[in-house]
């Protein structure tokens, strides 16, 4: 299949050169007059031509497309923007709006007739987390999570909207969980002569903030909120994986290898790419199936922002992780986090 349509986009790109060259060359060279003029016409012949052949190409790519299944990864934190957090202690992932818009475009490919969401993430944000699932349950036609190294919370929460969850035996899974964390400084704050000045209006504006002590009312609104998305996680497993509730609660937010993960249903079946391919093959009734990998679009300056973030985690992980952990929803300094 991928074979003879690759041969068919080559034809209809040469097919569009030829035609795109030939209405360039009667207009800007043969209709001219004098020799400045046929050898601008030229340039400008040439000119069509490239673009009769970026028309054509991308029309072959869209009437002959040489895959079936469109791939989508979700990799490092899950947030927003794609950071890595307030200060550099992961690099940054890709942003999850991003991650939403090339599932929707492969929605809208009639090319894609299945999905699948490499995962390689321990988690990150709420809300955005919860978009990327959305998105996926929303595709039409199959679509498969397939763990690479680590699918932990934020992770495990997207892929548990799939029809089928993939791993391999030394993927690390689940984490069906949620953390909140608060820095305490107000005994720093103390011996430095700091004094933290409320003024807020609500009475629990200002809660979790790091500068003052945290009273027992702000701590069981806190916990209530922790509560609150534990329970729509566990809702969400339920509901995607056929589990029981209290099979979910029981996991008591732990991480599993593949071999485990399965045995407690976490997990449908432990295989390669390759095998994943082999399984998507059958349900699609084809021999063999062709993979596309949908990418957001980066400049020059984003993908040198990338290697920046990489250097600065290498440098900077030590004391960064000792004060700060992935972003999450936040409450002023509170964080929540689905890892």
């Amino acid at each position: 299949m991928a074979d003879s349509a690759r041969i068919l986009q080559t034809l209809v790109v040469l097919a569009g050169l030829a035609v795109a060259v030939g209405i360039g060359w009667v207009l800007f060279v043969f209709v001219p007059d004098g020799n400045l003029a046929r050898l601008l016409g030229v340039v400008f012949a040439v000119l069509a031509g490239v673009l009769g052949a970026r028309a054509a190409s991308g029309l072959a790519a869209s009437a002959f497309a040489d895959y079936d299944v469109a791939e989508v990864a979700v990799e490092g934190p899950i947030t927003r923007d794609g950071g890595g957090g307030r200060l550099p202690t992961t690099p940054g992932g890709t942003p999850a709006d991003d991650i939403v818009d090339q599932i929707e475009a492969a929605d809208d490919d009639e090319a894609a007739r299945a999905l699948v969401l490499k995962l390689n993430t321990p988690g990150g944000e709420v809300v955005p987390s919860d978009d990327i699932r959305i998105a996926a349950e929303r595709f039409d036609g199959p679509t498969v999570a397939y763990a690479t190294d680590t699918c932990a919370s934020g992770g495990y929460w997207i892929a548990s909207g799939c029809d089928e969850i993939y791993a391999r035996e030394g993927s690390v899974v689940g984490s069906i969980g949620v953390i909140g964390s608060r820095i305490n400084a107000a005994g720093m704050a103390d011996k430095l002569g700091l004094e933290y000045e409320r003024l807020a209006a609500g009475e629990y504006k200002d809660a979790g903030t790091s500068l003052k002590e945290m009273t027992d009312d702000e701590r069981e609104y806190l916990q209530g909120l922790i509560d609150g998305y534990y329970e729509e996680f566990v809702d969400r497993v339920t509901d995607g994986r056929q589990l029981s509730d209290e099979q979910v609660r029981d996991t008591e937010a732990r991480v599993y290898l593949g071999e485990d993960a399965l045995s407690i249903g976490l997990v449908d079946e432990l295989g390669t790419k390759r095998e994943v391919k082999d399984r998507l093959a059958d349900r699609l009734d084809e021999d063999e199936i062709e993979v596309r990998a949908f990418e957001p679009e980066k400049n020059v300056m984003e993908r040198l922002r990338g290697g920046s973030q990489a250097v600065a985690y290498a440098l900077g992980a030590g004391v960064a992780n000792a004060l700060a952990g992935e972003d999450g929803s936040r409450v002023d300094g509170f964080e929540f986090e689905l890892r």
